[in-house]
């Protein structure tokens, strides 16, 4: 058994317990909450007749169903089934008695309601056992008043109570009334791994059915009485705001109600951590359907001016710093050329060990690899939408938010209404990957609700979303690397940096196994506003890196995998420096299991293979990529995946979000490509921003587990950017050709020796 003691998210936890009886009821009726919509007569019979509250996490229903609510926003990654199998583990019920449902946003009952990170359960893990642990001992405490007997003697297994010696049993349904009232123990005990029957046992997605038979489930789907839709017209390029604009033509247009100028932020509003915005002067047109808004739009004449340099203040989370917007209209050709001028010149030294200067001196062999990469757009399938309805007696807003705790606390703060006074319904999101974090539609729509006067959905065309901003930055490094006359490893020097962020992890991998080792960078600013990508900073350094560490190996005369593994072995019996942020074993754990699972050193005739190890998000992940060639076309035939993430909560969940960021990581590094002119992206939907087709996906995908007892780590992250170093060595053992330049599609290398 494992204690968890009163000090682990005790404070939330005991005040979360305290509300039974109604002090969780938040807008709507738990009882219907808990009734699927599409519910037979058959199943309704089976519905509870009562529900008593455990805690913020469990309702039990007199005939021993348990509704377990999902704390976290689902955008795809599993959490509304592996969330409650956490609490349903503990709780030590069948899984078949369960229910989920998304539990209401609510900072008092649930304290960290964000997707993103990789974190959700990472975060949550022990507060998740905690939830299930102390009710089931609540109703232990329950039983054993009941029966007279010590509370230690009762026993529990898939939701009924029993006494051994008296022979008593009582179903969860018995107990629960009397369970709800007891007082919250003092420390609990968890499970050992052991004795998990729910967890690491595959379970299917709780909203699967909905979501394939087209259930309301998603922001665009949310319905209230009233509502009008809104959209937004902004800047055409980049460095550009709102001058003015003529409305005469739309007003008179069918279905449009109303014409008007908001401001999301002024430049003296103190921002949030996600409250980045390249154009908060926007145009809203509020009308009567998406169809005649949209039509509208096309005929509003508006006219913009160049920004002026400006700075702004934001408060990531109680640290407040200070960030310069520069002017101007930037270009990639521009950027392109700043990047090479900056790498050619010293950067801020971020890590350094031993003498890097006279090992590369007197290196008898010394390799040097620039790669480079573009801006990325997100792309999520569900354009950004929010519904939003300001009264004078508060403000409900409903829609796709992977922080909805950074909405609640901007639109306080922007429309100066108390946070008790904001309700926010967390609906599914269409995809997420960072860009729904970043919560400005959001406030776009409470404040075109609060004009307008009336219920809103504000919703963004694909061109609106693609051309607004928030892209995964573009990227440049420069890998050297010096052999001695034995073909040693002695010197290793990455610089790299980018618009507008440098992306180094100056302590990761292959630091602390190179005596001596030098991390620079340097970024270059810009008014294209940047944010979180799946794997920020991860999915370029980890390809790049991965592929240079291929190049050396083979300077070297060594296998890759077991190149990396003496570097490894390195770290774990002689390190260098304290501060590398890395576990080796794990690292060589995976690369290990991927080697095991591919057969690595059987290649298929006309295979072409290359392997990638990275570790970001707290977790480990390695791949094998096999590319053909069709003619003079490669394509990716097989893909096999290690992945080391602790304990796996739903097995078949986890290898589906390992297949769906492999897919992922080779479309963005084969096509992904976001370009700029004068200020202006190049590309505003489909048409022209290649996205993988299903014919481009790989034909097999292997996901392998290292299994261990570790707490839970990142998933929905770590398994993304090793794909694009794997492909780029597939790619050179394909064609002869280093592949440097993302997209590769694109990328013409010369051939190699």
């Amino acid at each position: 058994m494992n204690q968890i003691d009163k000090h682990i998210g005790r404070r939330a936890f005991i005040r979360n317990t305290g509300l039974a009886g109604g002090g969780l009821i938040i807008g709507f009726s738990w009882l219907n909450s808990c009734k699927p919509k599409n519910i037979s007569t058959e199943q309704a019979l089976e519905m509870p007749k009562e529900w008593f509250e455990i805690n913020a996490y469990i309702k039990i229903g007199d005939n021993g169903v348990a509704t377990i609510f999902c704390p976290n926003p689902e955008f795809g990654q599993g959490v509304m089934t592996a969330m409650p199998m956490i609490v349903a583990e503990e709780l030590d019920i069948s899984w078949k008695d369960v229910l989920v449902k998304q539990a209401p946003f609510n900072t008092e009952l649930y304290e960290r309601q964000f997707t993103g990170g990789s974190q959700g359960i990472r975060r949550s893990w022990e507060g998740l056992r905690m939830a299930g642990a102390t009710a089931k001992q609540m109703l232990k405490q329950a039983a054993a008043e009941a029966w007279q007997v010590p509370v230690s003697e009762i026993l529990v297994s898939d939701g009924v109570l029993s006494h051994e010696a008296t022979g008593k049993t009582a179903g969860f349904g018995e107990m629960a009334a009397a369970a709800s009232n007891m007082e919250v123990p003092e420390n609990v005990e968890t499970k050992a791994v052991k004795d998990f029957k729910i967890i690491s046992h595959s379970k299917k997605n709780v909203e699967g059915k909905q979501i394939v038979t087209g259930e309301p489930m998603f922001g665009l789907d949310y319905q209230y009485e009233g509502t009008l839709i809104a959209m937004v017209e902004h800047p055409p390029a980049f460095g550009l705001k709102l001058k003015s604009f003529d409305d005469s033509e739309v007003r008179n247009m069918p279905g449009i109600v109303d014409v008007f100028q908001i401001n999301t932020y002024d430049d003296n509003f103190v921002r949030n951590f996600f409250d980045t915005n390249a154009f908060p002067d926007l145009v809203a047109i509020v009308g009567k359907t998406t169809w005649e808004v949209m039509n509208a739009k096309k005929k509003l004449k508006a006219e913009w001016e160049p920004i002026t340099e400006k700075k702004l203040t934001f408060d990531r989370f109680g640290s407040i710093s200070e960030v310069t917007v520069p002017s101007g209209l930037e270009s990639t050709k521009k950027h392109d050329e700043l990047m090479e001028k900056m790498a050619s010149q010293p950067g801020e030294i971020a890590r350094k060990d031993g003498d890097p200067e006279s090992a590369f001196k007197n290196a008898a062999k010394v390799l040097e690899r620039s790669y480079s990469c573009p801006f990325l757009a997100h792309n999520c399938m569900e354009p950004m939408n929010f519904f939003a309805h300001v009264t004078e007696e508060g403000i409900k807003l409903a829609g796709p938010s992977q922080a909805p705790s950074i909405i609640e606390s901007t639109l306080a703060s922007r429309l100066d209404v108390p946070a008790e006074k904001i309700e926010i319904e967390m609906t599914r999101m269409g995809g997420g990957f960072g860009r729904r974090a970043y919560g400005h539609y959001a406030i776009e729509a409470a404040l075109i609700s609060k004009q307008a006067k009336t219920p809103i959905k504000l919703v963004y065309s694909r061109e609106d979303d693609m051309t607004f901003g928030i892209y995964r930055p573009s990227y440049q490094a420069t890998y050297r690397a010096a052999l001695d006359e034995n073909n040693n490893l002695i010197a290793f020097h990455v610089k790299s940096g980018g618009v507008p962020e440098s992306p180094l992890f100056a302590n990761r991998f292959p630091a602390g196994a190179v005596d001596n080792y030098l991390a620079e960078q340097w970024v270059i600013n810009s008014n294209i506003t940047i944010g979180a990508f799946r794997a920020p900073r991860s999915n370029f350094t980890a390809g790049v890196e991965q592929a240079f560490l291929d190049e050396v190996a083979e300077a070297a005369g060594k296998d890759p995998i077991d190149f990396r593994l003496e570097l490894l072995k390195r770290v774990k019996e002689n390190p260098v420096g304290e501060e590398n942020d890395y576990d080796p074993d794990r690292i060589a754990g995976v690369l290990k299991l991927v080697k095991e699972k591919s057969n690595w050193g059987q290649t298929p005739p006309g295979v072409h293979r290359g392997v990638s190890a990275y570790f970001c998000h707290n977790s480990y992940a390695a791949h094998v990529v096999d590319v053909v060639m069709d003619g003079d076309q490669p394509r990716v035939e097989k893909v096999t995946c290690a992945i080391d993430c602790g304990i796996v909560i739903n097995p078949d969940a986890a290898s589906l979000m390992a297949e769906g960021a492999i897919v992922d990581g080779i479309g963005n590094a084969m096509y992904g490509n976001m370009s700029f002119t004068d200020g202006k992206p190049d590309h505003s939907n489909f048409d022209t921003y290649k996205m993988i087709r299903q014919n481009e996906a790989p034909k097999e995908i292997e996901v392998h587990f290292v299994q261990n007892e570790i707490d839970p780590t990142g998933l929905g992250e770590p398994p993304f950017p090793p794909v694009f170093g794997a492909l780029a060595n597939a790619l050179y053992k394909a064609t002869g050709r280093r592949f440097t330049k993302q997209p590769f599609s694109t990328d013409k290398p010369p051939l190699v020796g």
